[in-house]
């Protein structure tokens, strides 16, 4: 059996290790053409792997790193100098071609920082942008990007479309997927500069199936299947769209405890209300891909917990046998530095 071997970075995000280490465990459990490495402290880890004795413990690893990057420090500098971090050391692995992808819940600028400057960009690609997957009311949307590049060029967002587009058809499933640039109108006069720049742009595009603008009240509802945006755009989006998902999680909470006949209705309801809530769960979507590089990085939340650790985990699985990086190359007309693309050697 052909393994998928994924790095995982055991002191990164809020609840590392204990959280990271059960993800490991459940995703090796699910899949078994899967091996993790464990990157962290190895006393850290192994006292937390003594809670599963019934690991499959001949498919995991521990590749020791003595150092944790703060999510306070500064990003390049955190790389050059914390040469033995869990980041830097999982990166490597990528890099050395140990590993197949990399998983951390550490510090999003390190990990995009570290990715470039270690892993390093597929050549043609101007740069890399997080794409997470958001929850709809018409199945998963891509957002991309959501926090690499404030301030990108429109030659950078019709990368990002085209990228967008093989990782959902291939990933996700989605076939000929929509894909609409994040704009204040649906009208072609609107729109900042680097919107009215892209959109010709996205237009002449043959390889995406481009729709047009979209407002980001239609992003909730479905409106597209790839939204292409800057990061600063795109960042506030999913900030925003967290936020209100949590308070108004929150506040219906409160409603349905409020009295005793709000109770009663709240019994009634809740395997309706469970199953809605569980398709807005973006926690089963794992984390944000960082596409464009010349290995695999997923980024998840700094918050997540051990079912976003294993989506993140097993979604490597899918990547590496459907080849993303090599249809980055040939259905975007890609060169390596020979001037060749895959399908042309």
């Amino acid at each position: 059996m052909e393994y998928v071997n994924v790095a995982v970075d055991a002191m990164g995000g809020d609840y590392a290790p204990l959280e990271v280490v059960k993800g490991a465990v459940n995703a090796l459990k699910a899949r078994d053409d899967l091996k993790i490495t464990l990157v962290g402290r190895r006393d850290a880890i192994e006292a937390e792997l003594e809670k599963y004795p019934d690991r499959a413990a001949d498919r995991m690893s521990i590749e020791e790193a003595g150092q944790v990057i703060e999510m306070s420090e500064p990003p390049v500098k955190a790389i050059r100098e914390k040469t033995d971090s869990s980041i830097v050391k999982g990166l490597m692995l990528v890099k050395k071609g140990s590993c197949d992808a990399f998983v951390t819940a550490g510090s999003s600028g390190a990990t995009l920082a570290g990715g470039q400057l270690l892993i390093g960009r597929i050549h043609g690609i101007e740069r890399p942008p997080f794409a997470p997957i958001m929850p709809t009311a018409k199945g998963p949307l891509l957002l991309i990007d959501c926090g690499a590049n404030v301030d990108a060029k429109p030659s950078m967002l019709v990368q990002f479309a085209q990228m967008g587009s093989i990782y959902m058809e291939n990933i996700v499933g989605v076939k000929n997927p929509r894909v609409a640039i994040v704009n204040i109108g649906t009208e072609e006069e609107k729109g900042n500069a680097l919107v009215k720049e892209t959109m010709p742009l996205l237009k002449a595009c043959d390889t995406i199936n481009f729709t047009g603008s979209i407002e980001s009240r239609e992003i909730p509802a479905g409106g597209a299947d790839v939204v292409v945006c800057d990061a600063f755009v795109g960042n506030v989006i999913l900030k925003m769209y967290e936020g209100v998902a949590a308070t108004l999680l929150s506040e219906i909470k409160s409603a349905l405890m409020s009295t005793v006949r709000s109770k009663i209705g709240a019994l009634l309801i809740k395997p309706a209300l469970k199953q809605t809530l569980k398709k807005f769960n973006i926690s089963t979507y794992g984390g944000a891909p960082v596409l464009g590089l010349n290995g695999l990085v997923v980024k998840t939340h700094g918050n997540s917990k051990a079912v976003e650790i294993e989506h993140s985990i097993e979604e490597c699985i899918d990547w590496k046998n459907k080849k993303i990086n090599d249809q980055f190359r040939t259905k975007m007309k890609l060169v390596d530095r020979t001037g060749q693309t895959p399908a042309a050697k």
